[in-house]
This record gives structure tokens, C-alpha cells and sequence, in this order.
């Protein structure tokens, strides 16, 4: 799977897939998460009305899902 910072650096692309995982986040709150995890945390907990921990787990088993677009 991706590490953190992959996914920082490809953050424009990865808005589909965060959108459609939760549906909550808004596109201005992509826009100000901007690619750190502990913002991304913070919304999902916020949104969500669920615990860092959890947020925190959610977001893994997200990672977990994603695939390198290109493989070396």
C-alpha cells in the first residue's frame, strides 16, 4: 500500500477516493487538509462525531486500500 507521503503528493488525485470514503469531507476541507494527516484526522473526527483512535484506524484501512497508480 501507499505511504503518507505519496499520498501527500498526489493529495489532487486522491480526492475522489477520500470523497467517496467520507462522504462528509468537503471539497474546502480537502482544500485545507492539503495533505496532512493530523488535519485529515481532525475533520473525520469532527464530521464524524468519533474518537482520534478511530479516525486514526478509518484512515489506515483506507491506505491499506489504495494501490500506487505506477509500480516501479
Amino acid at each position: 500500500s501507499m505511504n503518507w507521503t505519496q499520498i501527500e503528493g498526489q493529495w489532487h488525485q486522491m480526492t475522489g477516493s477520500l470523497k467517496s470514503t467520507w462522504a462528509k469531507l468537503t471539497d474546502d476541507d480537502l482544500k485545507n487538509v492539503a495533505g496532512k494527516r493530523d488535519q485529515l484526522v481532525g475533520k473525520i473526527e469532527q464530521h464524524y462525531g468519533i474518537v482520534k483512535e478511530d479516525a486514526e484506524k478509518q484512515i489506515d484501512a483506507w491506505i491499506a486500500k489504495l494501490t500506487p497508480e505506477h509500480k516501479s
